[in-house]
């Protein structure tokens, strides 16, 4: 993996929607998103004013967009801030995890409800009735509900955002987190796809727990969620 390969994560939205999913991306030359009812991330080519009437073109109502990007954001007249907080980007193999009593499943689209109801709960990012679609999600139940969840993001060129770890709070202390997160990485590994992930920079239980489990970060990033004003 050379340092131009890593230079596609500085931007990993502009860099999925212009490479391996492009597909998905709408849009044109100056900004582009993926459609809102699989997750509110967008970006722009540059910073310019340009572009950001190009995102303002994108968005109506009261739709969000949410950058990643390598420094803060100034926004510009008719957008409004809703957060902007800076997030660590982590990169490598995390470490095989056992379970002793739990068995990981695959979801699909019929678990969507079960799977928005315990991102709701738990909040570990955004989490939208197609967010399923963007790659493989990985579950583990109990008594017939789903109590934890790991999942499939972007894809920047040649890495795979590994996202939506979280745990049902009546179920944390089993390692099902740890599991779901190797489970996951061995997939993205046996398609000759490099893993990484996102965590705000606030969540330092989760960052110990991807240290501990053999993951480096890489860089820090921006996370701004903006909307139209007006």
């Amino acid at each position: 993996m050379s340092d131009s390969d890593e230079a596609l994560l500085d931007r990993p939205i502009w860099s999925a929607l212009t490479t391996s999913q492009k597909h998905l991306a709408e849009g044109g030359p100056r900004a582009l998103r993926y459609p809102v009812d699989m997750t509110p991330f967008a970006d722009m080519v540059d910073m310019s004013e340009a572009s950001f009437v190009a995102l303002g073109d994108l968005m109506s109502g009261s739709q969000v967009a949410v950058l990643f990007t390598p420094e803060p954001v100034e926004i510009p007249a008719g957008f409004k801030v809703l957060l902007a907080e800076p997030g660590e980007q982590m990169i490598g193999s995390p470490a095989d995890a056992s379970l002793r009593d739990a068995e990981i499943v695959r979801l699909g689209a019929a678990d969507v409800p079960a799977m928005m109801a315990l991102t709701e709960l738990t909040k570990p990012g955004p989490f939208a009735a197609r967010t399923h679609e963007l790659g493989t999600f990985l579950g583990i139940r109990a008594r017939g509900g789903l109590v934890a969840m790991a999942g499939e993001r972007m894809k920047p060129g040649n890495f795979t955002e590994m996202t939506a770890v979280c745990v049902h709070p009546d179920h944390r202390g089993r390692g099902y987190a740890q599991a779901l997160l190797a489970a996951i990485a061995r997939q993205i590994e046996a398609r000759g796809e490099i893993p990484f992930l996102h965590v705000f920079s606030s969540n330092t239980s989760a960052i110990a727990l991807y240290q501990r489990q053999g993951m480096r970060t890489r860089r820090r990033l921006q996370v701004t969620v903006l909307m139209k004003q007006g």
